[in-house]
């Protein structure tokens, strides 16, 4: 059993702050058609811009925290325990503007 690679990355996806990805497949690794498999905390006040996917799907779970999530142009309040998916061909985003850190698993699969 691999340990998951902790990263942090600032102005995700063109979005402010910044978010910490624990991966559990490294880097390069996939699983079927998964590409990316990780839980991701983004950190207070920080956003995740809004970003088209092409020619692979994302799956989000919530474990922690309410954010604003931009599903297609359509913005909702999203919390623990809820599931957003977003197919190829179609965007999303999150805003976390609360003061605490928002945290999900998020899931790429390839097309």
């Amino acid at each position: 059993m691999s340990k998951p690679e902790v990263i942090r990355v600032d102005n995700p996806q063109g979005g402010c702050g910044y978010l910490v990805k624990e991966s559990i497949l490294t880097p390069g690794e996939k699983l079927g058609n998964v590409s990316m498999y990780a839980r991701i905390t983004l950190g207070p006040k920080s956003t995740l811009g809004y970003h088209k996917h092409e020619g692979n799907g994302e799956i989000y779970f919530v474990l922690e925290g309410e954010a604003v999530y931009n599903d297609n142009g359509e913005k909702r309040i999203i919390g623990p325990g809820e599931v957003t998916r977003t197919p190829s061909g179609f965007s999303h985003g999150i805003e976390n503007n609360s003061d605490q850190p928002f945290v999900f698993m998020a899931l790429i699969t390839e097309d």
